[in-house]
């Protein structure tokens, strides 16, 4: 069965695609077939980062390494039971597909809750929360005491996790490895800064999951997105000179390749 990668976070502009990019063109230059599902079905933004890296090949007569792409769609039937039973088959559908061919499956789910993410946690071996580094989005992962900056509880997001978490156990699975990336952290140690480092590292031991430093905030990502491009690219396609911020963020992706310690998944690049 394929290893399946899910990057989940009910906020937009955390960098799920960004990171999910990343991965897949580190997962397949370690030699692995990578599919792919995105089920941000309105905006699609790592189907577009894909879409970009094709137009990007044929201009410029170059061969990058591609995922396979299955693409979902809402049902449209009028019974509430009908659409889910529908939703259930085609998802169930889209992961057979990819797993005769694949050996990883990433899956960037939306800023929102929604039966297919729902679904997707699930089945997730590797469930990847990438968070920007601040208190407003520490708040997807718990609620906390404003005067004493303590934990209160889970959030909804969290709990949804945990449910995800006993199907899996109920279904004989083992357990997801769920791994909270820290992104766009500042260089600078800010009060904010080590307060929610503070109040991540309680809640991890509290709810189980690892910590792991994501990217930094750095305008190649951006610029990056509209190519199709990922660090690890740039060497082969020439025109992009490197410098000092592009090799520290290509550290960055070794280092999160090495936290994550995926299966036959090397950071040779």
């Amino acid at each position: 069965m394929a290893h399946i990668i899910v990057l989940g976070n009910e906020k937009g502009g955390s960098g799920k695609s960004t990171t999910a990019m990343h991965l897949m063109s580190a997962i397949a230059r370690s030699g692995h077939q990578v599919g792919a599902i995105d089920l941000d079905l309105r905006q699609q933004s790592f189907f577009r980062y894909i879409d970009n890296r094709e137009a990007y090949c044929a201009n410029n007569d170059v061969d990058l390494p591609m995922p396979k792409r299955v693409s979902l769609r809402l049902s449209t039937k009028d019974s509430q039971k009908a659409a889910q039973t529908e939703e259930e088959t085609r998802f169930a559908d889209a992961l057979a597909t990819l797993e005769a061919e694949c050996s990883y499956i990433l899956i960037d789910c939306p800023g929102a809750h929604t039966r297919y993410a729902q679904m997707a946690h699930a089945v997730a071996d590797t469930l990847i929360t990438p968070m920007n580094d601040s208190l407003v989005d520490f708040d997807l992962l718990a609620r906390l005491d404003p005067a004493t900056g303590k934990v209160l509880g889970p959030s909804i997001y969290s709990e949804m996790v945990w449910s995800a978490r006993q199907l899996r156990s109920q279904a004989g699975l083992k357990p997801v490895d769920w791994v909270v990336l820290r992104n766009r952290m500042s260089t600078l140690n800010a009060r904010n800064k080590r307060k929610v480092g503070t109040a991540l590292e309680e809640l991890s031991k509290r709810i189980g999951f690892r910590l792991i430093p994501g990217f930094s905030e750095r305008v190649i990502f951006r610029e990056l997105f509209l190519n199709g491009l990922t660090l690890l690219d740039l060497k082969e396609v020439g025109g992009h000179k490197l410098t000092l911020s592009n090799i520290a963020a290509r550290q960055e992706v070794r280092d999160l390749i090495r936290a994550l310690e995926l299966p036959d998944v090397n950071i040779d690049f």
